[in-house]
């Protein structure tokens, strides 16, 4: 796909300097860039690249003022990396929905319907009574269950699942491997030590603006809905169990797990390889840092926690600091022991 250089600073509102009609088609890093390309110089220390790049057009800042002569046309802007930003964004857009179309063999059930502009790829199979929106792109292999709802502009990228009942609303992405209603961890113990299975009834629901990352889990719900409100972002590797419910814009990073009926306010924040235990509630704007176990509720907004079992992120710094020092400590423990016990009795 190819866009003069006028074209694409009007969709960045700025300023072109030097040969507006040269054609670009690829973005790249201002070291790698090649002739045909785009890139960006928003760090200082990237500065030097910009004299021997080859890139057809630079994007800088308005008051960028080149020490040397400069190969590249520039497009100057307010914010060179922000524009950059949505420059990706607009070319994701493109190429992300640009297909359209069915691919064969791939299984549509006759009860269900589908939007405008649809992609279906190869492999991919949907089931009966499902209601899918427009502009939606199902990848190969993608499988989807009966009674599932999606809404627009969502895309299902190769290999994801979602079982019967879950309801997906606008603009998600649900990665390659993810699993969506499958079947929450219930089982019941029994008097000669086997376990029976509760039946898992109830769905999943995804509000609008979810993106979920590759192999993540998201259980249904025992009875009732595992929910995800809108914009909540789920890096690869995530476990979401029966019932959990994550609130609005929280962000969970990868190997993360959260047990059945845990609540999770908004604006969270947990780190790599969180772990929490079911049936707690988390407050809005909470910050769990990496390898967090917690095991109580914590409400107070804007708290930060950090170690197992989880401590206040001050404390545990403490901690941490003495804890680091034990091996001295033992050491000076033991020679004023030594030195107590040699000490003269008292007469």
């Amino acid at each position: 796909m190819e866009f003069t250089i006028h074209q694409i600073a009007a969709i960045l509102s700025g300023k072109v300097d030097g040969n507006g009609k040269e054609k670009v088609k690829t973005i790249s890093k201002i070291q790698e860039a090649k002739k045909g390309s785009i890139t960006f110089l928003a760090n200082p220390k990237y500065e030097e690249f910009i004299y021997s790049s080859e890139a057809s057009a630079v994007i800088v800042k308005n008051d960028f003022q080149p020490a040397r002569p400069i190969h590249s046309t520039l497009i100057r802007v307010e914010d060179p990396y922000s524009s950059f930003t949505k420059l990706l964004e607009e070319y994701d857009k493109i190429t992300s929905y640009s297909k359209v179309g069915v691919e064969k063999p791939s299984f549509l059930s006759s009860k269900s319907t589908v939007g405008k502009n649809v992609y279906r790829g190869a492999f991919s199979y949907i089931g009966s009574n499902v209601k899918i929106g427009s502009n939606v792109k199902i990848y190969p292999h993608v499988y989807i269950g009966d009674n599932v709802t999606i809404g627009d502009n969502c895309i299902f990228y190769s290999g994801a699942k979602i079982y019967a009942e879950a309801m997906v609303g606008n603009n998600c992405i649900i990665h390659s491997g993810t699993v969506i209603g499958s079947d929450g961890f219930g089982f019941a113990p029994q008097q000669d030590d086997t376990y029976k299975k509760i039946p898992q009834l109830g769905n999943v629901i995804i509000r609008d603006n979810v993106e979920i990352g590759a192999n993540t889990v998201v259980d249904r719900a025992t009875l009732g809905n595992t929910i995800i409100e809108k914009g909540v972002k789920l890096d690869n590797l995530v476990q979401i169990a029966h019932n959990v419910e994550i609130g609005a814009n929280t962000v969970i990073a990868s190997q993360t797990g959260i047990s059945g009926s845990t609540k999770v306010g908004e604006n969270c924040i947990f780190a790599g390889q969180v772990g929490i235990v079911g049936h707690v509630e988390i407050g809005n704007r909470i910050t769990l840092a990496a390898k967090t176990g917690l095991s109580k509720s914590v409400k107070k907004e804007g708290t930060i926690k950090f170690g197992y079992p989880a401590m206040d992120h001050r404390e545990y710094l403490k901690s941490h600091a003495i804890f680091r020092n034990l091996p001295e400590l033992r050491e000076r423990v033991n020679e004023l022991e030594k030195k107590v016990l040699n000490l003269p009795a008292n007469q």
